[in-house]
């Protein structure tokens, strides 16, 4: 059978800032299960993720610091990389839109491209203009009270409150983020892509797409019945890529906005990783432009409109490039600290548990489990310190943990430290063994589907019904009143283990890696093919380890994690 082929992305964080849990809930954890699921498979996959450094929160980063962009970008993307990895989301490659020529040149001529075919159309434009800092005021230099929804303190790009664009001449009661002054309205030219060229055939494509998830489908299709806007691809900035036309005088100081560059570089970082791997640049047309590579993009709900209509109407707008085949985005994080009502979590206003003060405190897969387990696939959720202790200690380390540790453990001391013979099956062994036999394909099902949760509630539900089985096959017992069956028991939960080793992978890789270490395994062993192929007879185990340890409630949690 064919490999099958996936280009996964997960949505490129500012560069401006450190990575909290809701950043991770988002998109990066699922997008990282889904690649380690598939391949586990045997799957071909290109992950691919970076930062967006034009961003206009790193311009702001960058004059509240008192540094340049590009040193702004350097020094958080360092602190991002490192807290993915940290939490094993491993990406092929991690770039960034100002760390490559290749971005420049794929945003630039991509630009020029749609120009080509009629798609962007230079306009006069009424725009924000702060007279004290003597600069127009692109869309996050100015706030307000929300046209759509009335909500105050809203950016000029988007409503937090209700998530709708903002036209930022709409705004109420406008403010400068610069200077706090009052802007005036002043004439200037930009370019603007013409979105609503794509109308029709974006409600036909996303109505092919039936099996994407609800609050997709849902967004999109409000803002579609109310008409999509032309929006502008240009800025009046000093950082960003140059308009690439130097013989029109209109173009001059001016940068390409940065909704157009950043999804541009999800293909230009397949290109820089192609050239990376040793093959040419030119090697990213096999991860998108060929109809048998499935585009996956991963996003948090605040990137809907981005990566569900703008970013698809200029792939259509271009002509070239194979539109993205799932969407699987995930409602907001809220957060809930003791005592206090559930909010939203905010880079902006600290009320966040940060990655990076996380892991030096704690191991990364109970955050792995506790996120994937409360994941706001449908709806928002909201993650607790102390709920995060409580599943760590009853489930992973009572359920999970428990059952390995006791396996092991009893291997080593009545069974030599070897894998025993499996011997003859009674009616519970069957049963047990059905049981696993059945978990690869029920998880592979919920997978497939983009069910990340239901997964790992399979996965777990199969290690409690195991412990049931252990409890009541008492190998404490048998192995004074018949030493076969004993045998036969332990041989069982030894493949149990393995199978549960190789399902909980994408979700618990460290934890997973002690498994493969204690069942001696190689990592041919732990594919999915592989995951219900019993363990050779007679093989030495390794040394037992503890999974997973017992969390206690920090005293003063908030100022655990809280920046």
């Amino acid at each position: 059978m064919a490999r099958r082929r996936f280009t996964v992305t997960a949505a490129l964080p500012y560069s401006n800032g450190r990575l909290h849990v809701g950043h991770i809930a988002g998109c990066y954890l699922p997008a990282d299960i889904y690649v380690r699921y598939l391949r586990s498979l045997g799957e071909e996959v290109a992950f691919i993720c970076g930062s967006d450094d034009y961003g206009v929160p790193v311009a702001l980063t960058a004059r509240k610091e008192g540094k340049s962009p590009a040193e702004v970008n350097d020094h958080y993307r360092a602190l991002q990389r490192a807290d993915f990895e940290g939490l094993g989301i491993e990406f092929d490659i991690y770039s960034g839109t100002n760390s490559t020529a290749l971005h420049k040149r794929f945003s630039q001529e991509f630009f020029l491209k749609v120009l080509q075919n009629a798609h962007l159309e230079k306009r006069s434009q009424e725009q924000l203009y702060d007279p004290e800092a003597g600069m127009f005021l692109p869309d996050r230099y100015v706030e307000g009270i929300c046209h759509c929804c009335g909500a105050p303190g809203a950016r000029g790009d988007q409503c937090e409150a209700c998530g709708r664009p903002i036209e930022p001449t709409l705004l109420g009661d406008p403010r400068s983020i610069i200077t706090g002054a009052r802007p005036e309205v002043r004439e200037t030219i930009h370019w603007f892509f013409r979105l609503t060229d794509f109308q029709d055939r974006l409600r036909q494509w996303i109505e092919s797409h039936e099996e994407w998830r609800r609050m997709v489908r849902n967004f999109t299709r409000g803002l579609l019945e109310a008409g999509l806007p032309d929006r502008p691809v240009t800025r009046d900035l000093d950082w960003g890529i140059p308009v690439p036309l130097e013989d029109d005088p209109d173009a001059a100081g001016k940068v390409l906005y940065v909704w157009f560059d950043a999804p541009i570089g999800y293909i230009s970082f397949t290109a820089q990783w192609c050239e990376q791997q040793g093959g040419h640049w030119r090697d990213y047309e096999r991860w998108w432009k060929d109809p048998e590579c499935k585009i996956v993009h991963f996003i948090g709900e605040d990137n809907v409109v981005f990566h569900a209509l703008m970013w698809p109407a200029m792939l259509m707008a271009e002509g070239s490039f194979e539109l993205p085949s799932q969407i699987p985005a995930n409602c907001f994080l809220n957060i809930q600290f003791p005592g206090e009502e559930e909010q939203k979590m905010s880079t902006s206003r600290g009320t966040a548990i940060w990655i990076q003060d996380y892991l030096a405190r704690y191991d990364a897969d109970p955050l792995r489990y506790y996120l994937a387990m409360i994941a706001p696939e449908d709806q928002r959720t909201a993650f607790r310190f102390d709920d995060l202790v409580r599943r760590n200690n009853a489930e992973l380390v009572a359920t999970l943990g428990n059952l390995v540790h006791r396996t092991m453990t009893f291997a080593h001391r009545f069974m030599q430290g070897l894998v025993p013979a499996r011997g003859e099956l009674a009616e519970a062994d069957r049963a047990q063994l059905e049981l696993v036999g059945r978990l690869p394909k029920e998880v592979c099902e919920q997978l497939e589907d983009y069910h990340f949760k239901a997964a790992l509630q399979a996965i777990m539900a199969a290690a409690k019904e195991t412990n049931r089985y252990f409890d009541y096959r008492k190998p404490w017992v048998l192995r004074k009143k018949d030493a076969a069956v004993c045998a036969t028991t332990i041989n069982v939960l030894l493949g149990t283990i393995k199978t549960l080793a190789v399902v909980m992978e994408p979700f618990l890789p460290f934890a997973a890696g002690k498994v493969a270490r204690m069942l001696s395994c190689e990592p041919q062993e732990l594919k999915w093919d592989a995951a219900t192929r019993p363990l050779p007879e007679g093989r030495r185990l390794g040394e037992a380890e503890i999974l997973f340890v017992k969390l206690d409630q920090p005293p003063e949690e908030p100022s655990v994690a809280v920046e």
